[in-house]
């Protein structure tokens, strides 16, 4: 392919990717903007490939053979683990692909370095690919195993953390002054194993209660290392590409920053300036809660004229989404005021909940954000509380010494009945107890969500059936 034609094909693809974030941005053009991006990445591929295939020094089999292998492998992989992969295991593998973005670009930049003329603009692009790359790896990596519970979700708080990450930082900063006098791989491979260890130190410094941002932070940082390897390849679209999903991840986790009423800096540097680490709460009873049955449930929810259902990721374990759809169908068709409120945070990957409602098939119209619904909580009443936990804490607003303090929650205590499903009275990811199961007008569904789901939805078909009679049954029936 002429290089003429593949940069105009780079350029279709790039504008491609700009309508799929664009349509990404809510939740009715979705579908669109992911067709955009699917289609953006065919061209680009094919772009890749004819530049490749133009300028090898091989014979063409030879490189077309080699580069069919190689899809070959990824695709067979890649399709394996996409049809084996839950939803609930969503967060995990983007970490996990995460990494692969970041290793590829400390590959890419020893190649370049060993291959390539060393012009001291070469050897900068060289050794900022390679910083970002090993710290989007090995932080990816730790967010991997903390999402995925093979590690403790809990910050590590080392002694003069904030320390230790400057002087990371600062040995970077020298060894790059060594890189550029001697054009030697050794400052190189001692920068790769400092930027290895800010990168673990990071991610294994931020709590379970700000995985969402990081899932997003890692995110900014693996498009932040495909631009440097853009540079390095001298590939424009590499570079465009790398910088949408840098800044866009940036953005977002600004914003959800914000929804949690963290410091951004915070928590991109993993924790700096907080004195001395996060103390998670006493997981202790803080009084006595009151059970409740699917029966109690389901005549709660007929009594009621609207009813607000906050999901989190326990939801998602349970795959509860499809008999809470159906139930919500069935409460509306009864004239029922039911609506989702859903925190920016909910779940363990920004949207986490909005997909699951969405693949669900929940009528967009009535799944609201946070903000939008705040308000409205003190006239609801009654609040199914599906799986979340730490979204809806009180201890957020009420405990200064919190650490979830200061945190924006979605405040359910304030409508009239609060049910809250739960496999037990263990705390959240973040590992804080939480007062709202102990309060007046809260009761506890303990077991499967899905089941008790199902078991609301069953007394609800029942109660119709005799309050309307059996004519009404056998219809229903038909």
């Amino acid at each position: 392919m002429p290089g003429s034609w593949a940069q105009a094909t780079y350029l279709l693809a790039a504008l491609l990717f700009v309508l799929s974030l664009a349509g990404l941005s809510k939740q009715e053009t979705a579908r669109r903007g992911n067709v955009a991006g699917m289609v953006g990445m065919v061209l680009a591929l094919v772009a890749t490939i004819g530049l490749a295939l133009d300028h090898s020094e091989r014979p063409v089999p030879v490189t077309g053979g080699l580069i069919l292998l190689v899809l070959l492998i990824g695709g067979t992989i890649g399709t394996w683990r996409a049809r084996r992969v839950e939803m609930t295991q969503m967060p995990e593998l983007i970490a996990i692909l995460h990494s692969f973005v970041g290793l590829a670009a400390v590959l890419v930049g020893y190649n370049s370095f060993l291959t390539e003329p060393a012009d001291p603009a070469h050897l900068v692009e060289v050794f900022l690919g390679v910083l970002i790359g090993a710290v989007t790896f090995a932080g990816s990596i730790v967010a991997y195993l903390k999402l995925s519970t093979r590690i403790r979700s809990a910050p590590l708080t080392l002694p003069g953390r904030n320390v230790l990450n400057l002087a990371m930082l600062l040995a970077s900063g020298g060894l790059l002054v060594w890189f550029l006098g001697s054009h030697s791989v050794v400052p190189l491979v001692l920068m790769t194993v400092v930027a290895l260890a800010l990168g673990w130190h990071l991610v294994a410094s931020i709590g379970g209660g700000d995985m969402p941002v990081v899932v997003s932070m890692l995110n900014s940082y693996s498009g932040w290392a495909a631009a440097a390897a853009g540079f390095m390849l001298g590939n424009d679209l590499l570079i465009v590409t790398g910088a949408l999903v840098g800044s866009s991840g940036a953005i977002l986790s600004y914003l959800m920053c914000k929804a949690m009423n963290r410091s951004f800096v915070s928590v991109i540097l993993g924790g700096f300036g907080a004195e001395g680490g996060t103390v998670v709460a006493s997981d202790g009873e803080q009084g006595v809660h009151h059970e409740v049955s699917a029966a109690d449930v389901a005549e709660l929810l007929l009594e009621a004229r609207s009813v607000v259902i906050t999901p989190g990721y326990g939801m998602a374990v349970a795959r509860a989404q499809y008999p809470v759809a159906e139930l919500v169908e069935k409460l509306r068709a009864r004239g029922i005021d039911v609506r989702f409120g859903v925190h920016p945070v909910a779940g363990r990957l920004p949207g986490h909940m909005n997909v699951l409602l969405a693949e669900a098939r929940v009528p967009y119209d009535i799944v609201l954000e946070m903000d939008e619904i705040n308000d409205d909580l003190g006239d609801v009443d009654v609040v199914l509380v599906i799986g979340a936990n730490d979204t809806v804490n009180p201890a957020a607003l009420d405990d200064p010494g919190s650490p979830i303090a200061g945190m924006p929650v979605l405040e359910v205590w304030k409508a009239a009945r609060v049910v809250v499903f739960k496999r037990s009275m263990a705390t959240g990811y973040a590992g804080v107890q939480n007062p709202l199961f102990f309060r007046d007008n809260t009761s506890m569904l303990f077991g499967d969500a899905k089941e008790r789901v199902e078991q609301i939805m069953l007394a609800v078909g029942d109660a119709v059936s005799k309050a309307e009679g059996p004519y009404s049954a056998a219809a229903e029936a038909h």
